[in-house]
């Protein structure tokens, strides 16, 4: 449906846009009723920035074609970070642009002295951010005494980031005839009475539904061993080769690190943190919609209110810690009905919280292993057959030159060349152990929530090497705290051991998996240098390694130690006379709380818990 009747000069700056029909949020907003406020939930790329813009129109500039001169602000508009606050500013730069408004944008990481002298000169529109804006008005920079329309813009991620009070400060300071529009994705219970305190008689408008996923936008979830985290992102920017990639970390640091290697195998990326200056921020979105950068590393905190219209791919290369992170990131791709994919990398030893994840997100999850080398040669070979350079029609100096090439060379030799110039751009795709399923029946995963079943051995995966003899050598053991419940094995855990430990595979010893953890050795030599880094690597966030006593022998099964079968009754039914084989003791005197020690005086107080067992 075409646009509805709106202010003139806003209709013709739609239509120098190309604006040709509203999204379901402008059609809802624009048809509620004049002079009442709005409170909207709506996703982020919804095109809520030209819906709050359009309703707006009639308060601001009634019947005039254009704005008078420029006094103290009219329109307020506050956004919970810099980026999304700059975005808002340059969509309202050009929808208001016909009729002359004057826009001052204060942000912080900007020069405060000049948004001052913006303010100054007068302004019709503000858009801002809550902290520089307060600071403003607390340094009577900015007078909110004229103000007609208010709208708070992703009002859930300023509560989120501990803007209440400076919202608070900022509405308590506008006149209460105005109107409030109110953006959230989620109409919770803090943005419910935050309306109900600063809005009048508000109409509710729901451009969501609660038990649908965004439809524009494919989830995928690859399953990967821990240390291949870095492989898989390569492999999955490689077959994806989306114009515009986004890529999170939970910490600054992963940013930095993957942002590194990344750049080492030749991706055009960029990073994104609370760390950078504004101008660093700035020129790395800009090389984003440029085109110079195909992919940027970022954090939750930098990422957020993000709008890259050729964004197609969100990876989740650190799992989100809830829904509402699992959403706000995706929602960066899928943006104004584009279609987005959104893959989330899940390491074996976290399988069952990222499937809790999208079971409370109600997603319907696509799970694979990672793409492999070869299915990516296969993508590059139809994409290159596929290259609409193929099919142009060549210019005169052009087809001069194919002759001249053709004159010396044949055409088979021509085509070569034009495939590893092709190929010469690619970063390499990453050599995977591939897909890992998870083969446990559902009587195992009962056993995995300590049902009674019977002995198991341990495992052992590699055996002991000449220079490096078996348990009980002269050998430190450490231990892992992953076993066979979470995929354990030893073509990933040995390259994990390398990289944590900053040693070799000839370093590496007996490695034994049990149910819910692995024991290995490492040679003495190694060990000082091998402590050392793990204590490094678990400060960092990484999956920590202890050090642990030889798992010993093995347990003898119950026809070694002349038992029969296992009498029925599972954990209540008798037990087999004679000492534990896995950790004899002595005989142990009667306890009597308060009674005489074996060792010592009296006991005083309760007894002691059971030591943990290594």
């Amino acid at each position: 449906m075409p646009f509805p009747p709106t202010h003139p000069a806003l209709a013709k700056a739609l239509g120098a846009q190309g604006y040709l029909e509203p999204t379901p949020v402008q059609e809802a907003v624009l048809a509620a009723e004049p002079d009442r406020d709005l409170l909207v939930s709506a996703q982020t790329g919804s095109g809520k920035t030209v819906a709050f813009g359009l309703a707006a129109a009639g308060p601001l500039l009634g019947e005039a074609e254009r704005f008078e001169r420029a006094q103290a602000p009219l329109f307020l508009a506050i956004a919970p970070t810099r980026e999304l606050a700059m975005q808002v500013s340059r969509e309202l730069t050009w929808l208001y642009a016909p009729a002359g408004a004057r826009i001052v944008t204060c942000v912080g990481g900007m020069d405060a002295r000049q948004e001052q002298r913006a303010l100054s000169a007068g302004a019709h529109i503000v858009v801002g951010t809550p902290g520089r804006l307060r600071d403003h008005i607390e340094r009577g920079n900015l007078d909110l005494t004229a103000l007609k329309v208010v709208v708070l813009d992703e009002a859930d991620e300023m509560l989120d980031m501990g803007f209440r009070e400076d919202l608070e400060e900022i509405l308590d300071s506008t006149p209460k005839e105005r109107r409030t529009f109110l953006f959230s994705a989620t109409i919770a219970k803090d943005i419910a009475a935050l309306a109900k305190r600063y809005q009048k008689d508000a109409v509710r408008i729901d451009t969501i539904r609660r038990d649908e996923a965004h439809g524009d936008i494919e989830y995928r979830a690859v399953r990967v061993a821990p240390n291949e985290i870095e492989n898989a992102v390569v492999n999955l920017l490689r077959y994806f080769e989306s114009p515009g990639s986004l890529i999170f970390c939970a910490t600054r640091e992963r940013v930095r690190h993957l942002y590194g290697s990344l750049r080492e195998r030749g991706f055009s990326v960029v990073q994104l943190s609370g760390e950078l200056s504004q101008k660093e921020r700035s020129d790395a979105l800009q090389s984003l919609r440029d085109g110079h950068a195909r992919a940027c590393i970022a954090t939750d905190v930098a990422a957020r209110g993000l709008d890259l219209p050729e964004l197609g791919l969100v990876i989740h290369a650190d799992l989100p810690t809830n829904t509402a992170g699992l959403l706000h990131r995706s929602g960066r791709t899928g943006r104004a009905g584009r279609k987005g994919t959104s893959v989330v990398i899940v390491p074996y030893t976290k399988r069952r919280p990222a499937e809790r994840l999208f079971a409370t997100a109600n997603l319907d999850v696509e799970w694979s292993g990672p793409p492999l080398a070869e299915e990516i040669r296969a993508k590059d070979q139809a994409r290159m057959l596929e290259d609409p350079l193929l099919n142009e029609a060549p210019s005169p100096e052009e087809l001069e030159l194919a002759e001249r090439l053709l004159a010396d060379r044949t055409p088979q030799a021509v085509a070569a060349a034009l495939i590893r110039l092709h190929r010469s751009r690619l970063p390499a795709p990453e050599e995977m152990f591939g897909d890992v399923p998870d083969h446990r029946g559902p009587s195992d995963r009962g056993q995995d929530r300590g049902q009674d079943r019977a002995p198991r051995a341990p495992r052992l995966d590699r055996g002991p090497r000449p220079d490096l003899p078996g348990a009980g050598s002269d050998a430190a053991w450490f231990r892992l705290p992953v076993g066979r419940s979470k995929n354990a094995d030893p073509k990933w855990l040995v390259p994990l051991i390398c990289r944590l430990g900053h040693v070799t595979k000839k370093d590496i010893g007996v490695i034994r998996i049990f149910d819910h953890e692995t024991k290995f050795e490492i040679t003495r030599e190694a060990e000082p240098r091998f402590l050392e880094s793990i204590k490094s690597a678990s400060d960092a966030g990484e999956i920590r390694i202890n050090p642990a006593s030889s798992p010993g022998a093995a347990p003898p099964s119950r026809a070694d130690r002349g038992l029969g079968p296992r009498p029925p009754g599972g954990p209540g039914g008798p037990r087999p006379s004679g000492p534990r084989p896995d950790a004899p003791r002595g005989p142990r005197p009667p306890y009597k709380p308060g009674g005489p020690r074996s060792d010592g005086p009296p006991r005083k107080g309760p007894p002691k818990g059971k030591r943990k067992p290594n």
